[in-house]
């Protein structure tokens, strides 16, 4: 289906923001909730000369609060439920500063919308189980944003090509899932039994690769798992490659894909291949996505295909996805 405008929320949200002075964007969330904006990160950096943007965790944003935290910063914040409490925190905390808070969640009347000054709502078919169109992810939401902050800022429209490409989104994500499949079977017979299985990528995968380490293969898999930048895994992990380690590495379409190539190599060359899942973006059919948006459509192509991967070693672990973790939705007093 075929974007032609943003979401009403962020039409409207943008229109609010019209006649501000950003200069600077703060990007806040925790687990999965915080991948998103490393890839968001990405964006500006590429595409804004105005705006300066860092990503922090909920908690150490309040303990850091930055100097440069203002009225003419835009706070930026995601959480599924909108419950998060440290993300909630942040919120407020960025509030009382006087800066604009914009709040992503998937309910608009949770903690975190209350505390926000704008709230855009977002879809996530893993949580819900509903399907949806990948445009209304998180990831879309978020770009359409900054894309908009862009506009404002620099007076340079993407939006259109954007949006077209978001339009085209959800149909290379089931293509994906066809090209994927047999590979993920391969693999998840190879992996079911391992204790310890890493993930690699830079640039605007890396989000994916953390998300798909800490809060899947950790969360919900109880396995050992670190999400390695590309180019940092040659300055000390390198050195757990053998023929027995296991990892997952993600090669995008982004400025950074050479590190990610290196990455690759390295693991071939001093490990086996039959235990190095490589997702390259360049066997994707990404027809009608803009080329110049392709590096940051990728990761969320390889996160919602990652997942059909993670349900099959669940099933090979015999250990249920979600309903199986020990202490997250589980535990309040910690």
């Amino acid at each position: 289906m075929m974007k032609t405008a943003v979401n009403a929320d962020i039409a409207a949200t943008l229109a609010a923001l019209g006649s501000r002075t950003v200069l600077q964007v703060f990007l806040v969330a925790c687990g999965g909730s915080l991948s998103i904006m490393h890839p968001g990160k990405y964006f500006l950096d590429r595409h804004s000369r105005r705006i300066t943007s860092d990503v922090y965790n909920g908690d150490e944003f309040v303990c850091r609060d930055p100097l440069t935290l203002d009225a003419h910063s835009i706070v930026i914040l995601c959480s599924q439920t909108g419950t998060t409490r440290e993300t909630v925190r942040a919120a407020q905390h960025a509030k009382a500063k006087g800066a604009t808070v914009i709040g992503m969640t998937l309910d608009p009347a949770s903690p975190l919308a209350e505390a926000a000054d704008h709230v855009l709502q977002y879809q996530a078919s893993y949580t819900t189980g509903v399907a949806i169109d990948a445009a209304d992810s998180n990831y879309g939401v978020l770009y359409m944003l900054l894309a908009g902050l862009v506009n404002i800022a620099d007076g340079t429209d993407y939006l259109p090509s954007l949006l077209k490409s978001l339009g085209h989104l959800q149909p290379a994500i089931d293509k994906a899932h066809i090209r994927y499949a047999d590979l993920f079977t391969t693999f998840a017979e190879r992996f079911k039994d391992r204790l310890v299985i890493y993930t690699t990528a830079s640039g605007a995968n890396y989000g994916a690769a953390y998300s798909f380490a800490i809060c899947v293969l950790m969360e919900m898999q109880w396995i050992n798992s670190q999400a390695i930048h590309a180019n940092e895994f040659f300055h000390g992990p390198f050195e757990v490659v053998d023929e027995n380690a296991c990892f997952i590495t993600m090669i995008g379409l982004d400025e950074t894909r050479r590190l990610e190539e290196r990455t690759r190599d390295f693991l071939y060359r001093f490990g086996d291949k039959n235990n190095i899942l490589v997702l390259d973006a360049a066997d994707l059919d990404l027809d009608g996505i803009d080329p110049q948006f392709q590096g940051y459509l990728v990761p969320l192509i390889f996160f919602d295909a990652l997942w059909k991967f993670a349900y099959k070693l669940a099933d090979l672990r015999d250990q249920t996805m979600l309903e199986a973790r020990r202490y997250m939705k589980k535990i309040s007093d910690y």
